[in-house]
């Protein structure tokens, strides 16, 4: 038995000793790990490395080939073999045209690809070219300079990192904090003055907004400036990662901060402009517009926030769509409510406020939601109306009349002189005149029939106040002038009555009323209560 298992055992040996790995650039996973590979402390073999370089030989070659992972190491993108593709003949479609290449990180590092010469794959042409000032910018000039002088007792190490390299990160984030200070005076006087300019007034709240908006935007440039300078430090791969992977990730919640700071600061400055407006239809957008862009906010930095982590977007947005798509299907009424609610926004049929008959409801609008219509009835009942059928349907906006008319008749007994008449019709006519509240340049006061059992003067206003509660007020005042003025003339007002009149009675008087039928007398009645009237409504 152990004279079988010793041959097998050598040959196993010597099939491991013969498997190394050797330059392959067949496809752009193969010339890729080739690279980087021949690249590693353990498998060093640069002339190996600089295979994936075209047109470029010798020194040259393997000069930028160790750029191009300085650079990847310095920016700590780490290449994931599992998705480089492996098929000789992967192409990178764009519209029509077929590019046979691969960008390994298409939104940090786009310059840095392979592409299909001939039969087998290199590192691009235009990489080749860019990759002396990409490396740059990477490591400025400081960076070698910096090394040159540090003295040999900066080179010791401490945890495996060389103190120079713990002395710089300090120095960098003391630079970033100055940076942090400065970008947010600037930042918070720029944004003042164009608060100002656009609004042309000052809000306390506004400015602690702005005040909140300054802190994310200052260490968006800190970040920014540890993000360019970080890689200088040259502390690998695996440092870099995780520190850049932390970098971008905080970046992101800061962006994302940032916007709706933002969005706060336009719907406040929105807010100011929309109550400025007649209209409150404008200030029912307020919230609406600021739920709307929240969700977009939230919608995209989250989505930004699953790239970093490594997640597919794409297939995230596509099951999204997908499953946005079957909502849809199953909830037509809320998708047209919704489009209702934009129509309503966009027409801008009715006002917050305004009294509108919809159909066989009547009543003060009092909110217009995603959904519905929220309107008040004169019994104080709430009608919510879907936004769908509101769109639809003819609506009365009596909230859109430019004064709003009142008729009534006043009916006075049969045996009230036509001079009383006369001087109780110039009294009403000079009670609308002197009104606040009604239009003194269009109005009817007219006696204009005779009744079953009344004189009937109409009145007929216009009142200036569209509000109805306020146009009731305006009546109640008008009425009780009216009274008074009655009272002062000896006017009586008829009701339905039927009276039997005997010429020929013994010892029984008229019960005609005695009426003071002096003009003067009238006059000074009639001023009066106008003068009582327009000092009341002055005071």
């Amino acid at each position: 038995m152990k004279k079988i298992l010793i041959p097998f055992l050598l040959f196993s040996i010597i099939g491991i000793a013969q498997k190394t790995i050797k330059v392959d650039l067949s496809n752009p996973n193969a010339t890729i790990y080739t690279h980087l590979y021949f690249l590693q402390k353990d498998s060093y073999e640069p002339s190996k490395a600089a295979k994936t370089i075209y047109g470029v030989k010798g020194k040259e070659a393997i000069d930028k080939a160790k750029k191009i992972k300085e650079i990847l190491d310095g920016k700590g993108l780490y290449v994931d073999f599992s998705k480089v593709p492996t098929d000789p003949s992967y192409n990178d479609t764009i519209g029509y045209v077929k590019s046979f290449k691969y960008v390994l990180f298409p939104k940090r590092m786009p310059l840095i690809y392979v592409e299909k010469i001939g039969n087998n794959w290199y590192y691009s042409r235009e990489t080749i070219q860019d990759i002396d000032s990409l490396y740059k910018e990477v490591f400025p000039w400081y960076v070698k300079t910096t090394q040159k002088i540090i003295p040999a007792a900066g080179h010791k190490k401490l945890f495996g990192i060389e103190l120079w390299k713990y002395i710089m990160t300090l120095v960098l984030l003391l630079a970033a904090w100055i940076v942090y200070v400065v970008v947010k005076n600037i930042s918070f006087f720029l944004l003042r003055k164009i608060q100002f300019r656009i609004t042309k007034s000052t809000s306390i709240e506004v400015e602690k907004v702005l005040k909140k908006l300054t802190h994310p935007v200052s260490l968006l440039f800190a970040f920014s400036l540890i993000n360019r300078a970080f890689p200088s430090l040259q502390f690998g791969l695996e440092v870099n990662k995780w520190v850049f992977l932390g970098l971008n990730i905080t970046t992101t919640i800061f962006w994302i901060y940032v916007f709706l700071k933002l969005i706060e600061v336009v719907i406040s400055v929105y807010s100011e402009l929309a109550q400025k407006t007649h209209g409150k239809l404008d200030d029912q957008l307020v919230p609406i517009l600021h739920h709307f862009l929240t969700g977009i906010v939230l919608f995209l930095g989250i989505l930004k926030l699953l790239t970093l982590l490594g997640v597919n977007t794409t297939a995230v947005i596509a099951g999204a769509s997908i499953g946005g798509l079957a909502v849809a299907l199953a909830s037509q009424d809320t998708v047209k409510n919704l489009i209702g609610t934009f129509m309503i926004f966009l027409d801008k049929p009715f006002h917050i406020g305004d009294w509108i008959e919809a159909d066989t409801v009547s009543g003060t609008v009092e909110e217009v939601g995603f959904r519905s219509t929220r309107i008040r009835s004169a019994d104080t009942s709430i009608y919510q109306i879907p936004n769908s059928k509101l769109a639809e349907i003819t609506i009365n906006n009596k909230g859109l009349r430019q004064y709003r008319r009142y008729t009534t008749k006043l009916g006075v007994r049969y045996d009230t002189p036509p001079d009383l008449i006369e001087a109780f019709a110039a009294g009403l006519k000079q009670l609308i005149i002197h009104h606040p509240d009604t239009r003194s340049d269009a109005f009817n006061v007219e006696f204009t029939e005779f009744s079953d059992s009344s004189l009937n003067i109409m009145v007929n206003v216009y009142f200036i106040e569209l509000d109805w509660n306020l146009e009731q007020s305006s009546r109640h005042r008008l009425h009780i002038a009216i009274l008074k003025l009655a009272a002062a003339l000896g006017v009586e007002f008829a009701f339905p009555s039927s009276t039997l009149m005997i010429e020929q009675f013994p010892e029984k008087k008229t019960f005609d009323l005695n009426y003071n039928l002096d003009s003067k007398k009238m006059e000074e009645s009639v001023k009066k209560v106008i003068d009582d009237f327009v000092a009341k409504n002055k005071g």
